[in-house]
């Protein structure tokens, strides 16, 4: 796609992160490998499929397969999204699943050369899906992760139920900035756009793995250790904030280092071990600027790993449920990168998982989860 309002061909991995219902929201949005074919007006159009998947309060909320091609003039349309709504981490309802030619008919999504006052519905099924856009401004200055981005869109969407949300899309980023009813959501990050060809600090580095030492010292309840690496890690979060950190992703690390050191001091363990998870999280989305996306999401994989076994330790069966969903939608984003061994392999163990999940046997669940990540540290996926 060439449409530079909304590149979701040139977009490997899109950060976004806000506050919805005065929580925390983040969304990860990933251009997957394979396409899909959508049968509409008698033709076989081949879409790009995008993966966004939304956490809420740091919890599963929503999935979406959206389903996008661009025309001849560069105007991109929108073929359809497979949805799934999440409530206390199970799915609740798929309501917003529609799809071009089952269900009706595809829509314009972004126009070639957008002008203020034009109208344009990307989602048109009357009593089923409907937005309607009217652009309000062209050209815009926008604050972007790093810096002024110029040549912005900036549009008003009126949904089905009369609401409005103002948005503004950005030249090699797309979606952008989206706030509506006190709820916002921005743009953090996106690559390759916000991409470096320099190697991962060695900071960045000492960040994710001394997170993971603390999360295994809170556990033995080795505090003297925790201690010394935490002086560890708040000396590498110096050196890198004092070079140049996207503006949303700093107050985010600055929040979890805190959380982290107040958690260790007090020697509350589940504290400091979801905090450790935070701060690593945190520092893979620096590590995005300077490493394959696939490496940042087995990562983050793992990360979800971690996440259950603090979840099953605190007896949560929704959160552990949710905490398996999250797992299975980043398996969608790497499972083609891995070799055919390695990912049969991935899939038993995941299989296991999801039995003891399903059964709610949280000890069980934290065994299967400990045997996936074993598995994962062998695994090295092409980028």
């Amino acid at each position: 796609m060439s449409n530079p309002l909304f590149p979701v061909s040139e977009q490997a991995s899109v950060l976004l992160l806000g506050r919805v219902d005065g929580k925390p929201f983040r969304t990860e949005v990933t251009l997957l490998p394979e396409t899909r074919i959508i049968e509409w007006q008698g033709q076989q159009v081949e879409t790009l499929v995008s993966q966004y998947v939304a956490y809420l309060g740091g919890r599963i909320e929503e999935v979406a397969y959206d389903l996008y091609a661009q025309d001849d003039d560069g105007a991109v349309w929108y073929f359809g999204e497979d949805v799934f709504n999440f409530k206390d981490g199970f799915i609740a309802d798929t309501h917003g699943t529609w799809i071009a030619g089952r269900d009706g008919p595809a829509a314009m999504i972004m126009p070639a050369d957008p002008q203020v006052g034009d109208v344009y519905r990307p989602e048109n099924i009357p009593g089923f899906v409907f937005e309607e856009v009217t652009v309000k401004a062209v050209a815009r200055t926008l604050d972007g992760p790093l810096g002024p981005v110029e040549g912005g869109l900036v549009i008003e969407e009126l949904h089905m139920d009369n609401t409005t949300e103002g948005k503004t899309f950005g030249p090699g980023y797309g979606e952008f900035f989206t706030a509506g009813g006190g709820d916002v959501e921005a743009l953090a990050l996106a690559v390759p756009t916000d991409a470096l060809s320099e190697p991962t600090p060695a900071e960045l580095v000492t960040l994710e793995g001394a997170a993971a030492d603390v999360f295994n010292a809170a556990q033995s309840r080795e505090w003297s250790a925790a201690r010394d690496t935490l002086k560890r890690m708040t000396a590498a979060w110096e050196t890198v904030r004092a070079g140049e950190v996207p503006a949303r992703l700093g107050p985010q690390m600055n929040a979890a280092l805190d959380a982290l050191a107040d958690a260790v001091h007090r020697r509350e363990a589940p504290k400091a071990r979801q905090a450790a998870i935070d701060v690593a999280r945190w520092s893979l989305d620096l590590q995005l600027r300077h490493r394959p996306v696939t490496e940042i999401d087995l990562a983050r994989f793992d990360l979800w790993t971690a996440q259950l076994l603090v979840d099953a330790a605190a007896g949560d069966a929704a959160a552990v449920n949710g905490d398996f969903f999250s797992l299975d939608y980043i398996r969608d984003r790497i499972h083609q990168t891995l070799a055919e061994a390695d990912r049969t392999r991935l899939n038993l163990e995941l299989e296991e998982l999801n039995g003891a999940v399903g059964d709610e046997d949280l000890a069980a669940a934290a065994d299967a989860a400990q045997r996936v990540r074993e598995t994962l540290a062998g695994l090295n996926p092409a980028s």
